[in-house]
């Protein structure tokens, strides 16, 4: 299995919005790290081995609000 970074911006209007899509990142199978990214801490990003990337995002989208993927990269 291939590592990968996704780096998804979320539209969080709150610090409470953050640890909601923190905590939908860390219910995700195969994640190994997870943080906040970008100036206004709206960008999450995951690291781990098999996610389900539209998954994630729909999960995201489910408890969070608007979701766009900004990138799924291949991490060595």
């Amino acid at each position: 299995m291939m590592k990968q970074k996704i780096v998804v911006k979320v539209e969080m209007r709150c610090e409470k919005c953050r640890t909601k899509a923190l905590k939908v990142a860390a219910k995700m199978n195969g994640v190994s790290s997870m943080g906040l990214e970008g100036e206004e801490k709206d960008k999450v990003v995951v690291i781990g081995d098999g996610i389900d990337s539209v998954k994630f995002v729909k999960r995201l989208r489910r408890k969070v609000g608007g979701v766009q993927i900004v990138s799924v990269t291949a991490v060595a």
